[in-house]
């Protein structure tokens, strides 16, 4: 079995381990209708529009 050389440092050791524990941004995009910042593929929290299409009743109105 091999064996190592040398003591892997903590900072070798802790740099490989990050490389796993990276996180992405979730995707935010303008609402097309009202223009306030939602995630993408979901319905509007403001307006309850989705693709060009009111699928839910907006939870104010539609008011900003």
């Amino acid at each position: 079995m091999a064996v190592p050389k040398r003591k892997t440092s903590k900072a070798r050791r802790d740099s490989r381990r990050s490389s796993n524990w990276k996180l992405s941004l979730p995707g935010i995009v303008e609402c097309p209708q009202c223009h306030s910042r939602k995630l993408a593929h979901r319905v509007c929290k403001k307006c309850g529009y989705y693709d060009g299409k009111q699928v839910v009743g907006a939870e104010n109105g539609g008011k900003e």
